[in-house]
């Protein structure tokens, strides 16, 4: 038999699905999420909440207190929630009847269920506060790699909405609606982007060749050097990747001109700080050196975009023991394989003790699924209201209701 709660959030669930369709529809990418934030922040004081708007730019935190009285010597208790808003610079493919109305923007990692899912948990809690304690409900812009969550940081998330634990969630193709998985410890890799920028003289590719000190030969050499990092330099039990994502360099329209300079840019990942150095430095040393031998010159860009997402064990246990509690145990994945995808809820992480943890998204019959970053993916409207009773369950659990 269903509890109140449940009863509450079966009731929703349609105006849910909804909701994350208007969203899905109506995408915003990083530190451009008005309209996402707007509804948040209006629903959330529809339902009583006390919002705070602009936390980090466009973020929004929600905050509610349950009517039971503290049950620690220590005073009131407070968590935090955390949802991402923002899409992605890709062209939906769907042609979904609710698909992005903006051309070349999607949400193709589900950060519209996310938002979903954590607004029925606040719309649920608030008709239910048998809860001793505040739990804060953060909106987090900008997550795809821009800083959405450094940004809330920066601008005194922890130390305005102070909590002693925090929770995110995501959703994940090709684990079924209905599962749960997470780990304790490293779950998520390091994220950078790296730049290098090869220099030489250009010259004319058919009469003046042999003139030319030849950025492109310099290029080819290079992006087959960094392949070997990985397989010759990174420990064989460690793990990490080296990608090459852009190469640019040349004009179209003069394919007989040897360009002057060429950009090679990719990513780097991996789960080891150690690791992160060393990746950084063989770059350095592979793309000085090739470039010395073609008589050019190589600059590079590291940049340090995500930090390693590590979940904290105390705060893990806690929000599997909630999963198995709503899904039994052949359902939860208690030490998924980490991921080599990064989230920038690894800062939050970073400053506050916590948890990350995922939820099926669905798979087909035949093993195939969308992956996220696609442009035929999109979010399983089946998953919305577990994702709110998991998000219920935890504060219910972590604060006594």
């Amino acid at each position: 038999m269903s509890t109140a709660i449940d009863a509450t959030i079966e009731a929703i669930t349609p105006d849910l699905v909804a909701l994350r369709r208007d969203l899905h529809a109506h995408p915003e990418t990083g530190f451009e999420e008005h309209r996402t934030a707007g509804i948040v922040a209006r629903l959330l004081r529809d339902w009583g909440l006390a919002v705070t708007e602009g936390v980090g730019r466009t973020g929004v935190v929600g905050t509610l207190t349950g009517s039971r009285p503290p049950t620690s010597n220590l005073g009131p208790r407070a968590i935090g929630l955390r949802a991402d808003m923002d899409a992605l610079n890709i062209l939906e493919a769907t042609g979904l009847p609710y698909a992005s109305t903006v051309p070349g923007k999607m949400h193709a990692c589900g950060h519209d269920g996310h938002t979903t899912m954590l607004l029925g948990a606040a719309q649920a809690l608030a008709r239910h506060r048998d809860f001793a304690g505040t739990v804060h409900f953060i909106f987090q812009p900008a997550e795809e790699g821009i800083g959405g969550g450094q940004a809330m940081l920066a601008d005194g998330l922890l130390q305005r909405f102070p909590v002693e634990s925090l929770y995110g969630m995501h959703n994940w193709p090709g684990m079924p609606v209905g599962r749960f998985g997470s780990r304790e410890g490293p779950m998520m890799a390091a994220g950078d982007t790296w730049t290098v920028t090869l220099r030489g003289t250009g010259g004319h590719g058919g009469a003046g060749a042999h003139l030319a000190t030849d950025v492109t030969v310099a290029q080819a050499q290079l992006v087959m050097a960094l392949q070997t990092i990985v397989s010759r330099n990174v420990p064989a039990l460690q793990s990490a990747v080296v990608s090459v994502g852009h190469i640019a360099g040349g004009i179209w329209d003069s394919p007989n001109v040897i360009p002057a300079e060429l950009v090679v840019r990719g990513t780097a990942r991996c789960f080891d700080e150690r690791i992160r150095a060393l990746l950084e430095r063989r770059m350095g040393e592979l793309a000085q050196s090739i470039a010395a031998a073609h008589g050019c010159t190589a600059e590079l860009r590291y940049e340090r975009i995500f930090d390693v997402l590590v979940n904290d064990p105390a705060r893990t246990a806690t929000a599997l023991a909630v999963a198995l509690d709503l899904v039994g145990e052949a359902a939860v994945d208690a030490a998924v394989q980490p991921l080599t995808g990064s989230e920038d809820f690894s800062f939050m992480l970073g400053q506050c003790p916590g948890n990350y943890i995922m939820i099926g998204n669905g798979v087909a019959e035949d093993g195939s699924y969308r992956p996220v970053h696609t442009p035929l993916y999109d979010f399983n409207d089946a998953a919305l209201p577990l994702g709110v009773r998991y998000w219920t369950a935890l504060v219910q659990r972590e604060l006594g209701g």
